[in-house]
């Protein structure tokens, strides 16, 4: 289920012969073969990568049929999170509790993240996808939609067999390309891959040690803070400024107890952090302080919905109550919500690719259409708004 993250750097030599998208597969493949070896790979080690090759079409219906992210957050959580989940994220935590500790000691990420991330991604190591990796990442590569983040992959999954540690042949994951227990790229795992259980070797997708080091070195790499929140649900007054909320728009805690907000449970952090209010489906809905640290969530997948879902699973591992979902009003189909796409277009908007997801461009073409019509500017799309429209 992990998107793409932003930005994938290779760290290879300048290559000479840049392999362009589209065209013949064979072709493509061939225009690789000698970007790699103008990068300074081996020639044995270039052909017995890519020998047998092939262009997967179910990689490409994968890519084209992510509907499950048109679903609005409290069906989307409730879909994912199960007493089941939670009971065997607490097994697990016991389980696998001094490794948790080695990363909690080491990089300061709370284990409850961690074991969000393993529920979602494959379920705890269950379901790690059966698509072959190599196959995955040349048909992404060789697509016209996304070419500049899944070619580096192809390079890093090159180097990954250089060393011994990819079988392009046997290694499988998901769609996309990720491998193993938390579903990382071949660059991540280049970059950030720890050999926790000291067998010579970084195998995400046997070893829960090596899985979860490794994903505890990649989140601190991308920036999570040690020992400071990532989500807290909140109540809201009724009289709130709605505009003022947001992922991009940020307040120190003192200001937001000024304005009323107060924690559903417990107390908000005394420290003064700035925290952004989000209201996933409007200021009938359930509502969060989102913390820094939620920040390093964009990092490792782009969807709002899927990032706020794992964020809240990891706080209910943490201990905290089921949230309340309140009486949100209706939102819009994935058919409206691509004609209200089109319209913010048509006014001027940059809301990205019109696809039926309400991503953050979106929520922030339709804040500002809120306001300007006069309408709670919540961020949350409904019929009222597209008929106004």
């Amino acid at each position: 289920m992990r998107v793409l993250p932003l930005t994938l750097a290779l760290t290879l030599a300048p290559l000479t012969v840049a392999a362009q998208c589209g065209g013949g597969f064979s072709n493509f493949v061939l225009s690789l073969k000698n970007e790699a070896i103008s990068a300074g790979f081996e020639q044995k080690d270039v052909n017995a990568f890519f020998h047998g090759v092939r262009q997967d079409p179910k990689v490409l219906n994968a890519d084209r049929a992510q509907g499950v992210f048109q679903k609005p957050f409290i069906e989307f959580s409730r879909r994912l999170i199960s007493q089941n989940r939670l009971d065997r994220g607490k097994a697990m935590s016991e389980k696998f509790d001094s490794i948790f500790r080695r990363v909690e000691t080491t990089y300061g990420i709370d284990r409850n993240v961690l074991l969000a991330f393993w529920a979602f991604e494959t379920d705890y190591g269950a379901f790690q996808g059966d698509f072959n990796t190599r196959n995955a990442l040349v048909t992404l590569a060789h697509d016209c939609r996304r070419p500049e983040l899944f070619r580096p992959q192809v390079f890093a999954a090159l180097e990954l067999f250089a060393h011994g540690d990819f079988d392009p042949n046997r290694t499988t994951g998901a769609w996309a390309g990720e491998i193993g227990m938390v579903q990382m790229l071949p660059r991540d795992i280049i970059e950030n891959g720890v050999d926790a259980d000291g067998d010579g070797h970084v195998d995400l997708k046997n070893s829960a040690p090596d899985a979860l080091m490794s994903a505890g070195k990649m989140l601190s790499e991308l920036g999570w803070q040690p020992d400071q929140p990532w989500l807290q649900e909140v109540t809201i007054p009724s009289d709130l400024d709605l505009s003022q909320t947001g992922i991009a728009k940020k307040r120190t805690l003192t200001q937001w107890r000024e304005l009323g907000v107060m924690a559903r449970s417990g107390d908000l952090p005394f420290d003064d952090m700035n925290a952004a209010l989000i209201l996933p489906q409007g200021h009938k809905g359930p509502a969060f302080l989102a913390y820094p640290n939620f920040d390093v969530y964009f990092e490792w997948n782009q969807s709002f919905t899927y990032v706020l879902t794992a964020a809240y699973f990891a706080t209910r591992l943490n201990g905290a109550p089921v949230y309340d979902p309140r009486s949100p009003d209706t939102g819009l189909s994935g058919a409206q919500m691509k004609d209200l796409q089109n319209r913010l277009q048509a006014r001027g908007y940059d809301v990205g690719k019109v696809d039926g997801i309400l991503g953050a461009k979106t929520r922030s073409a339709v804040q500002a259409e809120q306001r300007r019509l006069g309408l709670p500017a919540d961020a949350w799309p409904t019929p009222a708004l597209l008929n106004r429209l």
